[in-house]
């Protein structure tokens, strides 16, 4: 596979190596948000506001579902009056107990792990929130519980879902007081998509499209993400997961300060050498930077610090900042940023990013 730039505003190319409609799904982001939205009212999800607040958040999901419990913490922010915790694994930890919510979310109704703690969280008697399609598995556990559940019409890959399966969790907690969030909020968040979803769209060249200069930035490179905080690194990581899956692409992620203790040596390293006058260019570090307006004063400082270290390296380096105000709309801004860089990435390497097929074959393998 061989990247080749000019793809990227081939129009026939765009459309028929896209044959999964994964850039399209992109674009629906703005849907998907007034749609989970919308479902997530009907279901009457602020019903958990009568019950007061947990005692904790339990967010069990996989893959582009889990990425949903990320985003409520991040949304929520560090002045929560509970601990909100995204659980990727089979198991409930032994401390979640009939005090707690436990949020269930599954693009698909049956991702096993989930299905397996949703069981144990009503086994324990722990509020139950279900967030996935109509007629799941997961549906049938939420409606054995007599539990709220939000039935979202998901359709194609959960990655391509994410506002579908998110958005649902931030009424939640906006109906617990946990963060304010209302219509009004949801419409913006809209908004500054569908512009996104314009700035981005494939007919637009590559020189004033950000999400097709970003893809020409990450090519041919190993491109290390960090964030710096944690609403940021939040999309940093699902940068290097979209990577992973749209364009069959490594990634690295990180959030300040910590890459500041481990992954910064990297600068010093073999992949970070760049040579412009070299004969044939091989794959080298490229530090991708996603910033937020909110940084903490000492975050900032390490974060200026890094960069001055990797251009005095000659390390490339590419800045992202966020925009927006509410903490949604400034992850919103960028996770839809990279979700565009990552699928064109796939195509400017004439890869489909819709099939998975390890994680296909992964999966068989494990239920043999």
């Amino acid at each position: 596979m061989t990247w080749e730039p000019g793809r990227l505003d081939d129009q026939a190319h765009l459309s028929e190596g896209d044959p999964g409609g994964m850039l399209p799904a992109v674009a629906a982001s703005a849907a998907h948000v007034r749609t989970g939205y919308r479902t997530a009212v009907e279901a009457q999800v602020d019903r958990l506001g009568a019950h007061g607040r947990p005692r904790a958040i339990v967010v069990a999901g996989m893959g582009g579902s889990g990425i949903a419990g990320d985003i409520l913490a991040a949304v929520v922010g560090s002045g929560a009056p509970l601990p909100i915790v995204t659980l990727r694994s089979y198991q409930l930890p032994g401390w979640v107990g009939a005090t707690d919510l436990v949020i269930a979310v599954s693009g698909s109704g049956d991702t096993e792990e989930t299905l397996a703690v949703a069981t144990q969280a009503v086994r324990r008697g722990c509020t139950l929130l279900g967030v996935g399609p109509t007629g799941s598995q997961l549906q049938a556990i939420a409606t054995q519980a007599s539990a709220i559940y939000v039935a979202v019409p998901v359709s194609g890959q959960s990655r391509a879902n994410l506002w579908l399966l998110a958005i649902p969790l931030i009424v939640a907690a906006a109906a617990m007081r946990l963060v304010p969030a209302d219509a009004d909020l949801f419409e913006r968040v809209a908004k500054a998509l569908e512009d996104m979803a314009h700035r981005c769209r494939p007919s637009s060249d590559s020189f004033i499209n950000p999400g097709k200069s970003l893809a020409m930035d990450l090519a041919e490179s190993v491109p290390m993400i960090w964030g710096s905080s944690p609403v940021a690194a939040v999309a940093a990581y699902r940068l290097a997961c979209q990577l992973n899956t749209n364009a069959k692409y490594p990634a690295v992620y990180g959030e300040l300060p910590e890459v500041g203790h481990n992954q910064v040596a990297s600068l010093d390293g073999p992949l970070a050498e760049y040579d412009i006058f070299a004969d044939t260019t091989g794959r080298t570090v490229r530090l991708v930077v996603m910033r937020d307006v909110e940084e903490h004063p000492q975050v900032m400082r390490r974060r200026e610090a890094a960069l001055r270290a990797a251009r005095e390296r000659d390390v490339r380096v590419t800045e992202v900042t966020a925009e927006g105000v509410h903490p949604l709309e400034r992850i919103a801004s960028l996770i839809a940023l990279g979700d565009y860089a990552s699928t064109y990435l796939a195509l400017g390497y004439d890869v489909d990013p819709t099939p998975v097929s390890a994680i296909t074959e992964l999966k068989a393998r494990i239920s043999q």
